[in-house]
């Protein structure tokens, strides 16, 4: 089993660095079932702080088209969940240092089985998971000790619409770092920076003092958005514009201009 010191320390190590952080999202099994390896070398290389690995599910509550159609594909390739694991247990032994979070669904944890899921996340070197539709008071109830047992963290989402009250309960259940949802839409890149109504919403999180660090996600696309992103928290997360890079053919680029 993986040390918890270990798990704690990645993460802790991460969120402590003074610098723009970057949440790279990418979906197990695309463009093909065995890229997964390839692609995080070259985040990782390229300077990427945090890699967040998509389960692929058939149907997805949060994600929009540019995901579920890298989901669609990944799942036509052959991916499992057997076949992540491996795959990332594949990445950890060459990259010791870098926080990886698997991206999914509860359903797919219950497919497997909650326990030898967390049992396998800790064996792979997974940090922490990320399970939008895991509530709170389901997970605090039944399954937290079980995280812990793991040693496996876990983020919570929190949207424009979560009240002052239910953010402070997410902010003292979470283990990893709270992910921000930017508006009310589903994931998907955006050219556009930052609306002043999202500023503040930014600036409401920030004035309640939250204990977690805070990650800004869905319609990052680009360093401006990104460097914004980080006036109001510790890091931004791209998915879409990075899935949308790789579909055709230029993500190095894409990666290149995020961490020049």
């Amino acid at each position: 089993m993986t040390n918890p010191r270990d798990i704690m320390n990645r993460l802790e190590n991460t969120f402590a660095q003074q610098k723009e952080l970057i949440n790279i999202f990418v979906t197990a099994g695309y463009p093909n079932i065995n890229s997964l390896p390839t692609l995080v070398d070259k985040l990782i290389a390229s300077g990427i702080d945090v890699i967040e690995v998509g389960m692929p599910y058939s149907d997805p509550l949060a994600d929009g088209p540019i995901i579920q159609k890298a989901s669609a594909i990944a799942l036509k390739n052959g991916i499992t969940i057997s076949t992540i694991f491996e795959q990332i247990a594949q990445i950890r032994k060459k990259h010791y240092k870098t926080p990886m979070l698997i991206m999914g669904y509860f359903n797919q944890m219950l497919q497997v089985g909650v326990e030898d899921f967390l049992m396998k996340c800790n064996s792979a070197g997974v940090d922490a998971l990320i399970i939008p539709d895991l509530p709170l008071e389901v997970y605090v109830k039944e399954y937290q000790s079980l995280f812990e047992k793991y040693s496996i963290k876990i983020s919570f989402l929190i949207t424009p619409q979560t009240t002052t009250e239910r953010i402070k309960k997410l902010d003292e259940a979470c283990s990893a770092f709270l992910y921000i949802v930017s508006d009310n839409s589903l994931t998907g890149a955006k050219t556009e920076g930052f609306s002043e109504q999202q500023i503040v919403y930014f600036n409401r999180l920030k004035n309640i003092n939250l204990t977690s660090p805070t990650m800004i996600g869905f319609g990052i696309s680009n360093k401006k958005m990104v460097l914004e992103a980080n006036l109001y928290a510790n890091g931004a997360i791209i998915g879409s514009a990075y899935l949308e890079a790789i579909r055709k053919g230029n993500h190095t680029e894409f990666i290149e201009k995020l961490t020049s």
